[in-house]
């Protein structure tokens, strides 16, 4: 007991008190980037219960269905649309890729609502190839898909936003894009876009494109409780470590 006061003298003695105050800013700031991942591991949960309350929820019917200011919630719930699609403003996203093969994802509107609305299709990858017209589907259809939301470059980043492009001298390029970016591809568009979009739902048996992918979700918490434990660790280590420091210089005395 004689040893450790005199070894909390030395540590609040005016030799050590700059050392100490020092070791104690960062054992705090350590312990506080500790509390913020045990923070980030609470929005994830939040978030997680909020995803499994959307994968939950009953298909949303587009045509019937009015649309929350806060579109982010309906990001991968199930959809579904029915009407007609217009293969005259149908167009492709570039530089898509399925099982290592490049292509494109065809995006064509489906007219709804007596056709003054429409709601943009993510129809699934093809090979890229001079014409498309093969894959068109004559006639009233009911799409199944889950919703995805607009795509648009992050403005921090400096980039330019190109939503039109030419891909090649051999592919039509009046409708060629590089994302599905509601707003720019509503300016091409002669009806009232939906601010959302579908991503179709894949067939029982794919085995000819377009080829569709299932939603990809993930319920995980992440790495957040693991980098918690480690920060706390450090700034206990940190801590130990100049205690004994101190304990050191005390016996050797």
């Amino acid at each position: 007991m004689r040893q450790m006061g005199r070894v909390i003298k030395a540590i609040f003695s005016r030799q050590f008190i700059i050392a100490t105050a020092a070791v104690a800013a960062g054992m705090i700031f350590l312990a506080r980037l500790g509390f913020w991942q045990l923070d980030r591991l609470e929005q994830r949960r939040a978030s997680n219960a909020q995803l499994m309350a959307v994968l939950e929820s009953a298909p949303l019917d587009l045509a019937a269905a009015d649309l929350p200011e806060d579109l982010a919630a309906l990001k991968d719930r199930e959809a579904i649309a029915q009407g007609t699609f217009d293969f005259d403003y149908q167009g492709f996203v570039k530089l898509q890729t399925y099982q290592g093969r490049p292509g494109v994802h065809l995006v064509a509107p489906l007219v709804i609502d007596g056709g003054e609305t429409a709601v943009l299709v993510n129809r699934g990858w093809v090979p890229e190839a001079d014409s498309y017209d093969a894959y068109n589907e004559s006639g009233p259809v009911t799409v199944n898909g889950y919703i995805g939301l607009t795509q648009t470059i992050n403005r921090d980043t400096g980039a330019a936003t190109a939503t039109s492009a030419p891909l090649s001298t051999a592919v039509p390029t009046d409708f060629a894009w590089y994302r599905v970016d509601i707003a720019a591809i509503q300016t091409q568009m002669p009806y009232k876009l939906l601010p959302v979009y579908i991503n179709q739902a894949p067939a029982a048996d794919q085995t000819q494109p377009p080829f569709r992918s299932e939603r990809e979700v993930d319920l995980s918490e992440g790495p957040h409780l693991g980098y918690a434990i480690q920060w706390f660790l450090f700034s206990a280590i940190l801590g130990v470590m100049y205690v004994a420091y101190i304990y050191k210089g005390v016996r050797d005395k």
